[in-house]
């Protein structure tokens, strides 16, 4: 006897409503309000004044140093985060607990005190600075040293990103790719790297996301020279104590736009890569 399975409407959960008014109340006042004050401000000015306040070569230095060291971070972390996780999920060893607990230490720490404590590792005098300086490498007020204190508070989005990610692989598929003979790098690149992509991305986007938005950690061992180590936050902040509240607008406009957009192209190439991937 064949029984005929009918369509069924999903039942919503009783309290739907109250749960859903407060979760649209609170983005809605914490998340789209400040958005919307800021676009709002940067309307007010006048088209002139803004290009020129994005075209001067202050600010110009400043974006160029943000993004070009923050997509440098994001992908060193993007290298080490998932190495970082695939130990930490496919390997027992000792110590690995502790290990796990130390990943989320830049989530806990104040940024400014990781500002401090990178200065005083990098720093000429630092343990690591002073012996890097002699081979001509520069730690502290510097590019680099920029870009050093990206990678450390970036690094936890991509392993966090990617832990679970690598868990729920299924090892049945990588055995199979074994039986029928291909190779560990054959099997990671047809089978594994597809399922880990969709979560590549979205740990690389958080950690850059991160470092295009980073303050406290970044102002101690950048120096905060214009023209070399200013970064776009601090110039903003700068801007605010000079009382030119356009030309930070017209700075912050920027950085949300750059993020906005950077968030979507994600998304959607997130997207495209899972129905990719759902089709093989």
């Amino acid at each position: 006897m064949l029984i005929e399975s009918r369509s069924r409407k999903p039942v919503r959960l009783p309290g739907f409503g109250l749960p859903f008014g407060i979760t649209l109340a609170y983005i809605f006042v914490m998340i789209v309000i400040p958005i919307v004050a800021l676009l709002v401000k940067a309307s007010s000015i006048a088209s002139g004044e803004l290009w020129a306040t994005l075209a001067s070569p202050r600010v110009q230095a400043a974006l160029r140093l943000t993004f070009g060291a923050s997509l440098t971070a994001a992908l060193v972390n993007l290298f080490f985060g998932s190495l970082v996780a695939w130990t930490l999920v496919r390997y027992r060893f000792f110590g690995r607990k502790i290990l796990d607990a130390l990943v989320d230490l830049p989530f806990a720490m104040p940024t400014a005190v990781s500002g401090i404590a990178l200065m005083a590792i990098y720093a000429p005098t630092g343990i690591v600075g002073k012996h890097l300086l002699p081979w001509g490498i520069k730690t502290a007020i510097s590019p680099l040293g920029v870009t050093i204190a990206l990678i450390f508070i970036g690094f936890p989005f991509v392993v966090r990103t990617m832990q679970p990610a690598i868990e729920d692989l299924d090892t049945e598929a990588e055995q199979a790719a074994a039986i029928l003979g291909a190779n560990r790098l054959q099997t990671f690149l047809r089978v594994t790297f597809p399922s880990l992509l969709p979560s590549a991305l979205t740990g690389f986007t958080l950690a850059l996301a991160r470092a295009l938005g980073e303050y406290g950690s970044v102002i101690f061992i950048a120096g905060n020279l214009p023209m070399k180590t200013e970064i776009a936050s601090l110039l903003i902040v700068n801007r605010l104590d000079e009382n030119d509240v356009s030309g930070a607008s017209a700075i912050a406009i920027v950085m949300l736009a750059s993020t906005l957009a950077l968030l979507l192209a994600i998304q959607g190439l997130q997207w495209y890569v899972s129905r990719r991937t759902g089709r093989i």
